[in-house]
């Protein structure tokens, strides 16, 4: 997510940071790079000219404080305009004073609105409403199917009507909700064209039908422009009050997200980051911000540890590890809520100095099971007491579990080496209710080496590029000797 405008901007950073003085020279020069770097990220042409102009102005008028570099007073200066662009507040949904609030989805085809709404419906009912399913989607085959078997699997009924149109549909919604006793209706719609003007008018009279209090369309972040251009046409025919950002996680480039408030004038609320159910995010444009700048996003990665973290275990975790009894169990435990998270990149990359540090790095999520497979085929008191494993144990646990003697051995090193990390930490009292000032407290430098897979089974084949051509001079001297 936003690899490309990432490492395009941190590139013009590094030729900016540690100037004694920022010119009107050397500031075009930088924005230059800048404009650049936006249009290659399928940015729109006339919101990185705004962009650019408006950095420009602030840099090269601003007062310089004592003390501060100015390079980093440049940075301060993009960041702030990238909160802006984005929308500067969070924006949250406009929920009803009385009744259920009722939620439309609309956009194109293949855009996701039907997984979208499983999410949403998902994370309402963990937020402690009561969601109700619409299936409004009798264009496609297998859309209502499709929304039914989202809906057992979250626990959230769905309500279906055979042989009626959407509109009547979406009208007899509100009666529905009262019967499942629900607070928050979500309508599924059709996907459809917006040349279409028949479909575009069904869409009208569904508004006028059911009321909603939020009308959000479910845009598809891998088609770029195309999607704020859709946007835009859909602006046109209805009041739209907002944008869900689909497969962002697949898209690199990042420029529909940054075009999309600046075009229509719609805030995004919620970007999806994966396939899985809970891969669902309020959108923050500071953390968004900070997130393109290579910054981190402690805050929202603390919300996810949050949001799978018993705490009441998260208690004992920390008294465990303040007392350093840590164990294999507690390690096991830990590394399903990492798995709960979502992609360990994307976790990674959330740590401030850490995000930069990934690019080219293979991240392999099946060492997670190759770790647990150990750990499973060892007993209850190795588990809890590593240090009884001798090496007739390791062949056993090695067998038991497919690896080789090695991995065992790789894994306990690591491990032993961690307790004594996290014996350290709690000796300084770094595991007390702030689980922020722990992350701060992680070294950006061993995080990536578990990242490449250093740590646990040996060196990854594939590692970053700049690995690979030193690799490769060296290869080319050993080949001259000869």
């Amino acid at each position: 997510m936003f690899e490309s405008i990432t490492d395009s901007l941190n590139k013009v950073f590094r030729t900016v940071l540690g100037k004694a003085k920022l010119s009107e020279e050397n500031v075009a020069e930088a924005m230059k790079e800048v404009r650049i770097a936006l249009l290659e990220a399928d940015v729109n042409t006339k919101v990185a000219s705004a962009f650019v102009d408006r950095v420009k102005e602030l840099a090269v008028g601003m007062e310089v404080i004592p003390g501060v570099d100015p390079g980093q007073l440049f940075v301060k200066i993009v960041y702030d305009e990238l909160v802006k662009l984005l929308g500067g507040e969070t924006a949250g949904i406009a929920w009803a004073e009385r009744g259920p609030t009722t939620v439309m989805l609309c956009g194109l085809q293949g855009s996701g609105k039907t997984t979208t709404a499983g999410k949403i419906a998902r994370r309402w009912k963990a937020e402690g409403k009561s969601p109700l399913l619409i299936a409004a989607d009798v264009q496609r085959p297998a859309a209502i199917e499709q929304l039914k078997i989202l809906g057992q699997q979250i626990d959230v009924p769905v309500f279906t009507q055979a042989g009626a149109n959407p509109v009547s549909i979406c009208r007899n919604a509100a009666n529905a909700a009262k019967l499942h006793n629900a607070d928050v209706i979500i309508l599924d719609t059709a996907g459809r064209l917006h040349v279409d003007s028949d479909l575009m008018d069904e869409l009208d009279a569904i508004r006028e039908a059911a009321k909603p209090q939020e009308i959000l369309f479910v845009c598809d972040a891998m088609i770029g422009q195309s999607a704020v251009d859709t946007a835009e046409e859909f602006k046109r025919r209805l009041p739209l009050t907002g944008a869900i950002m689909t497969k962002m996680d697949s898209d690199a480039r990042g420029g529909a997200a940054l075009s999309l408030r600046e075009i229509t004038g719609v805030p995004i609320k919620f970007i999806a980051t994966g396939e899985k159910l809970d891969a669902l995010e309020e959108f923050h444009p500071d953390r968004m911000a900070g997130r393109i700048l290579g910054m981190g996003d402690v805050v929202s990665l603390v919300e996810r540890a949050q949001s799978v973290i018993d705490e009441k275990e998260a208690q004992e975790l920390q008294n465990k590890l303040a007392k350093n009894q840590f164990n294999l169990d507690d390690f096991l435990s830990q590394l399903a809520s990492i798995r709960k998270m979502g992609s360990l990149k994307d976790i990674l990359g959330m740590i401030p100095g850490l995000g930069s540090q990934l690019k080219g790095i293979d991240i392999d999520e099946g060492q997670f099971k190759q770790i647990e497979a150990i750990i499973q085929s060892m007993t209850k008191d190795e588990r809890q007491h590593p240090e009884i494993i001798d090496a007739r144990r390791r062949v056993r646990i090695a067998k038991g579990s497919g690896k080789g003697v090695k991995d065992v051995n790789d894994l306990l090193k690591q491990f032993g080496e961690m307790r004594k990390i996290t014996g350290r930490m709690g000796r300084l009292g770094m595991f007390g209710k702030n689980g922020q000032q722990a992350l701060e407290a992680m070294n950006p430098n061993a995080l990536t080496d578990l990242a490449r897979g250093r740590t646990l089974f040996g060196s990854k084949k594939q590692g970053s590029k700049a690995q690979q051509k030193k690799k490769d001079r060296k290869k080319e001297k050993k080949k001259r000797r000869r």
